[in-house]
């Protein structure tokens, strides 16, 4: 059994175990196993990318059995969703191989990821394999060096779950941008949301003498311009459409629309944190976007966005049993239930309001306005994010190099923001130090959020 002692307890969920201790509490006990040994984790995609993870296990035996196979679980978990690939190689233990082969399976218990991150993403079920050190394939991660292209007339673009932005914009300079409220989630005919990206692409186009590149950002994951899972279209069911028609999506827009304008899509939270770099002049960003969802993007030290796929909204970040459960994934203790709109409407109840059936993004703007009138009540669900955030955060830096940490979304608006940054800076400060000196919390400015994330969006493609 793995034991944890936190230092600060969150004020509305102090059942709260957070991930980073759970996993120093287990590296204390096998530094005093005399049957500890490595593990390599190895994590390959279908076109050779290959992220590399060692770690040292328990003797597995006894009782010992079950909590290696939670340790290994969650860290290939956080793999998955952070880095991304369909190929699991475990060299070391051929029993923990098996039992991960049988937990990531069409019917194990992460089902979902075995489906979504497999197939879904790279085009093939996850599969774990066995294997020995001397087979295991090397690391190969190699970054895609986007964005910071500022010449000439471009689009930028962000499509939300509530709306959809874009701007025009001319050598760095935006000169026109736009909101256009929507409701995308639960359309079930995919026209709905390409007549819309089209609407907003002319709503900018109607401002530039002529359009060079286009660059936009939504939630979900896409890689070489294609949908590969995207909360967008969540009402599309039909697997067939959703291979012919959203799938392709933006390449058909950039093909129909604007046939040889370079065009980029990626996740919104790698361009909160390209928009972060380029404003504040840093590299190693991570962006964290509590909106709808945990949008998190990131930028290396060598200031390149990476080929990872950064979704740590399906990442765990706390281990206890029991945990809250994501009601998409299954799965429990994720950071969608902490650090986004649905994070709030969890603990409102706890905090004393009684909100009943009421949609999550009105629940988040009854908390803001209580927040207004400094609510305490308001103030403990905050507190409560941020120190809950304060523990992640430190478990996101065993995974990343972070020197800034940008947080941004409508769940940070307004004076609950900074609280949720006090919050977690307590948690750094007092539970680890070197991390405290090392990581610069901040909200973006008000110039990076009316322009910084379409100038950044817009400066994806470089000019052909």
């Amino acid at each position: 059994m793995i034991t944890t002692h936190a230092k600060i307890t969150p004020v509305l969920d102090p059942d709260f175990v957070p991930a980073v201790l759970w996993n120093r509490g287990f590296e204390k006990k096998t530094a005093t196993d005399p049957g500890a040994h490595d593990l390599h984790i190895a994590l390959a995609r279908n076109d050779g990318t290959v992220f590399r993870r060692s770690l040292r296990v328990l003797s597995h035996q006894g009782e010992n059995i079950a909590i290696n196979v939670q340790y290994v679980e969650r860290m290939v978990k956080f793999m998955l969703w952070a880095q991304g690939g369909s190929h699991i190689h475990i060299a070391g233990n051929d029993a923990l191989a098996a039992a991960l082969a049988e937990i990531y399976s069409e019917s194990g218990a992460r089902a979902f990821d075995w489906d979504i991150v497999g197939d879904g993403m790279f085009g093939e079920p996850i599969m774990v394999t066995a294997t020995t050190l001397d087979e295991i394939p090397a690391e190969n991660s190699p970054v895609a060096p986007l964005g910071r292209h500022l010449n000439g007339c471009r689009i930028g673009f962000d499509l939300g779950g509530s709306d959809r932005k874009c701007a025009a914009v001319i050598d760095g300079e935006v000169v026109f941008s736009e909101e256009v409220p929507w409701d995308p989630y639960f359309q079930e005919d995919p026209s709905y949301q390409y007549d819309g990206i089209v609407h907003s692409l002319k709503l900018a186009a109607d401002h530039l003498p002529r359009v060079d590149a286009i660059g936009g950002s939504s939630a979900g994951v896409y890689i070489n311009n294609e949908v590969r899972i995207a909360s967008l279209f969540r009402g599309i069911k039909d697997e067939k459409v959703f291979d012919e028609v959203v799938r392709p999506m933006f390449k058909n827009v950039a093909a129909k629309e604007y046939p040889g304008v370079p065009f980029e899509v990626i996740n919104d939270g790698e361009v909160t944190a390209l928009a972060g770099s380029i404003s504040m002049n840093t590299n190693s960003v991570l962006g964290v976007a509590m909106g709808t969802s945990e949008a998190v993007g990131y930028v290396d030290p060598q200031g390149n966005v990476t080929t990872q796929i950064n979704e740590l909204a399906f990442a765990p970040i706390d281990y206890r049993e029991n945990g809250p459960v994501d009601e998409w994934s299954g799965d429990q203790g994720c950071g969608v239930q902490f650090f986004c709109q649905q994070g709030v409407a969890r603990l409102a109840p706890a905090a004393g309001f009684d909100f009943g059936d009421m949609p999550y993004p009105e629940q988040l703007i009854e908390v803001q306005k209580a927040m207004a009138t400094d609510d305490p009540r308001a103030a403990k669900i905050y507190q409560t994010i941020g120190t809950c955030f304060g523990y992640a955060i430190a478990h996101y830096a065993d995974f990343y190099t972070i020197e800034t940490l940008i947080i941004m979304g409508r769940a940070t608006s307004g004076p609950g923001g900074q609280i949720i940054i006090d919050a977690a800076q307590e948690v750094l400060n007092v539970e680890f130090p070197t991390l405290a000196k090392q990581i610069n919390i901040t909200q973006p400015d008000e110039k990076m959020k009316r322009h910084g994330q379409a100038v950044a969006a817009a400066s994806l493609p470089a000019l052909t």
